[in-house]
């Protein structure tokens, strides 16, 4: 049986369950015999009937073998299912030899385990089995039994056609092939960066929990403790100095009395608006602005109501993370200072975050919130999810979904010229700004 330890060490992006190999080989041989059954006893074509259907059952044995040998569970390193994928190409690959070669009208299957190999294995794997299969149909022009025919009307496809066959095929395993490995590369970035955001709100929820949780057991302690700290103060009053239990009297007094300062520091997290609860909006933006003041950039904060009571909001993790890394990213890039703007009305509630820095470069202006966005030159989107430059663009795609998961929507542009600097908008409505936010505690 498979080592479950070596199981587990393969990276779940770049590799293949067994189970889908097997699957898709038993498809193929089904699909195999049936047509050579029907070419040679349905039409009355002449093909070497028993070669074709040893090596369609040589494909049937690994299947049996591979059943037997491992785990229908197991997934297979990309070297292991590289070979598998080979094997299919050999198979198919005589096949065709056997039944006509290019002239074969099925020789496009030939595109299959390339394909295959190219959604779900690393490139190198991909790039040989496409090499192998190319080299393949160039055999094949050259080398290969007649095609089945009626044989009172002999059928000769001209040369020429072969080798646009030929030719097609190799486009074919081109072009398709790079085409299928973007998609799929795509959509598997774009799954680590959607699992990267569930950690961050996930930890960002937790902090608040844990915010929450011990400003309540602050109020719940502070009761019983108030009590045993006078009922020791009353009892060292009472014991004479030089009794024996005066020491112990008087510790106890004084641990109680610290207990109590702890309980008064873990009190003051509710200062500034219930974090576990509600807060204006002018809070939200000093909890979030508050850690990046002493970097060396002044950041000034601008409050503008328009005729409308200043919305209040629930301590959202997702919209404490998301300001903050844009905040994050204005300072880092920023030369003297940021500015954040805040303004509401009675409909919608918006954020705006401007820097003096060199603004957001063209080639990815278009781009920014698309996770693992690159540039060749330091410059913006150089944020990871920690906020350490890294040039992958993941940390704007967390901050960019998890907003937009508020409700927000936001907009990402240059100051006009002659002006320098990023520009980043966010805007909720009203309502979805403060609908309240619910934590499971």
């Amino acid at each position: 049986m498979a080592d479950p330890a070596r199981e587990q060490a393969i990276p779940s992006g770049r590799n293949v369950r067994l189970e889908t190999l097997v699957r898709l080989r038993w498809l193929a041989v089904i699909g195999q015999t049936t047509a050579v059954l029907v070419v040679y006893v349905g039409l009355d074509f002449e093909l070497p009937i028993w070669a074709c259907l040893a090596v369609i059952a040589l494909a049937a044995w690994l299947n049996v073998a591979l059943r037997v040998r491992f785990r229908p569970t197991q997934r297979l390193e990309p070297d292991r299912a590289a070979w598998l994928l080979a094997f299919d190409i050999a198979e198919l690959a005589i096949l065709l030899f056997l039944t006509g070669g290019l002239q074969n009208p099925f020789s496009f299957l030939l595109l299959g385990p390339v394909l295959l190999s190219a959604t779900a294995l690393p490139p190198r794997m991909t790039l040989m089995l496409g090499a192998f299969a190319a080299a393949c149909a160039t055999v094949l022009i050259f080398y290969h039994y007649p095609l089945p025919w009626d044989p009172e009307e002999q059928l000769e496809l001209p040369a020429i056609y072969t080798m646009g066959v030929w030719l097609s095929l190799l486009l074919a395993l081109g072009f398709i092939g790079v085409h299928a490995w973007q998609l799929t590369e795509e959509a598997r970035q774009l799954a680590d960066a959607l699992a990267a955001t569930e950690l961050v709100l996930a930890r960002e929820q937790h902090l608040s929990q844990l915010d929450g949780l011990a400003a309540a057991a602050a109020h719940e302690l502070g009761t019983p403790l108030s009590t045993i700290t006078v009922i020791a103060t009353e009892l060292e009053r009472a014991i004479e100095p030089d009794s024996p239990y005066a020491e112990d009297v008087s510790l106890l007094r004084e641990q109680a009395q610290r207990c109590r300062g702890i309980l008064a520091k873990l009190t003051e997290l509710e200062s500034g608006g219930e974090p576990f609860d509600r807060m204006p909006l002018s809070a939200l933006i000093e909890e979030v602005v508050a850690p990046h003041r002493h970097f060396g950039v002044a950041i000034n904060v601008a409050l503008a109501p328009r005729d409308a009571a200043e919305p209040i909001g629930g301590r959202n993790p997702a919209i404490l993370y998301g300001l903050g890394n844009l905040l994050e990213n204005a300072v880092d890039f920023a030369l003297e200072r940021v500015d954040v703007a805040a303004e509401w009305s009675a409909d919608d509630v918006a954020v705006t975050i401007t820097d003096d820095g060199p603004g957001f470069a063209p080639e990815i202006l278009d781009r920014l919130g698309e996770p693992y966005v690159t540039s060749q030159r330091k410059r913006r989107m150089n944020v990871t999810v920690d906020g350490a430059a890294g040039g992958l663009g993941l940390g704007f795609f967390i901050a960019k979904t998890l907003l937009e998961r508020s409700g927000a929507t936001l907009v990402f542009e240059n100051r006009p010229s002659p002006e320098r600097g990023a520009v980043v908008r966010v805007r909720w409505g009203r309502s979805d700004f403060e609908r309240p936010v619910a934590f499971a505690y």
